[in-house]
């Protein structure tokens, strides 16, 4: 089910189209996809939601060569990723929001972060930050892999693959 409502762009005040659209995401449940976009200002929003709730949940996967890549990533805002090879953490805030993705656009997503640092960040960032864009590269090419691991406090996040181990957790203990 898709359905647009006409709201009120938050950056900007001018009316613009929410859209709410139900999908299935077979072995998993359905989910909420909230998307907005501003002709007028640009500003963007999209969130992922479950629409059921479910135990906190963490998902660790292997992605060993360049197919691995193309495995289905679901993130809730709730939901923090960590790709412990690369020393990347991304967690969940305010203005954090949810997608539907694969592996690689995940790592497309720490490329352009990254690109944000090639311009504001100083000598030694911008060192680094060349430095991850060339193993983010090799992870493409199949060259090195990397755990991505997600953990969502409800339940609401996936990794849509066999290879991946899911369990449970307790996020207050951590």
């Amino acid at each position: 089910m898709e359905q647009d409502v006409r709201g009120i762009c938050p950056a900007c005040g001018e009316e613009v189209d929410w859209t709410y659209k139900t999908e299935n995401i077979p072995y998993f449940s359905d989910i909420l996809i909230i998307t907005c976009s501003c002709p007028e200002c640009g500003y963007r929003f999209s969130d992922v939601q479950n629409i059921s709730t479910n135990e906190p949940v963490r998902y660790i996967y292997c992605a060993c060569c360049e197919d691995d890549l193309s495995v289905r990533v679901v993130r809730s805002s709730a939901a923090k990723i960590t790709i412990p090879e690369l020393g990347v953490e991304i967690n969940p805030g305010p203005a954090c929001e949810g997608f539907v993705s694969n592996v690689e656009g995940v790592l497309f997503r720490v490329d352009k972060v990254l690109d944000g640092i090639l311009i504001d960040g100083d000598d030694e960032q911008r060192r680094r930050a060349r430095a991850l864009k060339e193993r983010i590269i090799n992870i493409r090419d199949g060259k090195e892999s990397i755990t991505l691991i997600i953990e969502d406090p409800h339940g609401n996040s996936l990794i849509y693959s066999d290879n991946a181990k899911k369990e449970t957790y307790c996020p207050e203990s951590e």
